[in-house]
């Protein structure tokens, strides 16, 4: 059967991606399930850019290890505050300053909009998906999701900032969703959705 691998060492996010892909007639491993220990650097300017290197540098790396029957995908998101001129942007995960802090990262968001009213919170998560196939094919797929920033964190589900990302067609934020709610509606379930399209192909 074929592989594909996440090329990912975040816990919540290959959850969320197994969850998506389960019905899809190929094994869905983690770089832990692989004993791959790179840590790939994330010094693009897009999300495609941080996507695309870290499933490339994965895919060279199987390649190498002499590995057959694989995809390798990989995924960059984060979240765009309108009022924000888009912040943070690429560097959601790093906000404040120390990678996956995601209390101190919410708390520097809640800051930078203090007294901003409602009707400025607007905010989309964006996910950006880059995929290597192991001929060497690469395919891009990016979804999105809209609500606001509320002013206080709400719900225990999620990560990062979905306590303070308010969907308005559900009435809830994102930590207060399912994850059979979430996965529906979140901007990486609208861009795997769209993935599962090309996958299918492949098989």
């Amino acid at each position: 059967m074929k592989r594909l691998i996440l090329a990912s060492n975040n816990k919540k996010k290959i959850k969320e991606m197994k969850e998506i892909l389960k019905e899809l007639d190929i094994e869905v491993k983690s770089l832990e399930n692989e004993n791959i220990n790179i840590d790939v650097i994330e010094d693009g300017h897009t999300f495609e850019e941080n996507a695309k290197k870290k499933a490339k540098e994965i895919y060279e790396f199987l390649l190498e290890r002499g590995d057959k029957d694989f995809i390798v995908l990989a995924d960059d998101s984060g979240l765009a505050v309108e009022y924000l001129n888009g912040e943070p942007g690429i560097y959601s995960a790093r906000y404040a300053g120390e990678h996956g802090n995601d209390a101190k990262n919410n708390e520097k968001l809640l800051g930078k909009l203090k007294n901003v009213k409602k009707e400025d919170r607007s905010a989309k998560f964006i996910c950006q998906l880059a995929m290597f196939t192991e001929a060497g094919e690469y395919y891009k797929v990016t979804g999105e999701a809209n609500g606001y920033i509320i002013e206080e964190l709400h719900g225990e589900g999620g990560f990062g900032y979905d306590p303070l990302f308010f969907f308005e067609p559900l009435n809830k934020t994102f930590a207060e969703l399912t994850s059979d709610e979430k996965n529906e509606i979140s901007h990486r379930g609208n861009a795997l959705k769209e993935l599962k399209k090309i996958i299918v192909t492949l098989l």
